[in-house]
């Protein structure tokens, strides 16, 4: 599992978590969350609409709002070689 999610952040991937509120199917006017997380391409979120479009097709809970933020584990000018040497007296 791990290398699939180093080998998606080398590939642009970062994680993606998403806050869901939806209304419960028996009580509608009582809001429930449910937190969704994946590794996923900004700023189109292919993976985060699709779960999105799956929701609203299979479950019953319509959904009130979602909230998301992502972060790029890896990106340009994080990594950098160092050549060098240190010695301590």
């Amino acid at each position: 599992m791990a290398n699939r999610e180093t080998e998606l952040m080398l590939k642009g991937y970062g994680l993606t978590t998403a806050e869901m509120f939806y209304h419960m199917p028996d009580y509608p006017h009582v809001l429930n969350s449910f937190t969704w997380q994946d590794y996923d391409l900004a700023p189109d979120h292919p993976r985060l609409f699709s779960f999105i479009e799956f929701w609203q097709d299979k479950i019953e809970g319509a959904l009130h709002s979602v909230r998301f933020t992502h972060r790029k584990m890896i990106g340009d000018g994080k990594w950098r070689n160092v050549v060098g040497e240190f010695t301590i007296p």
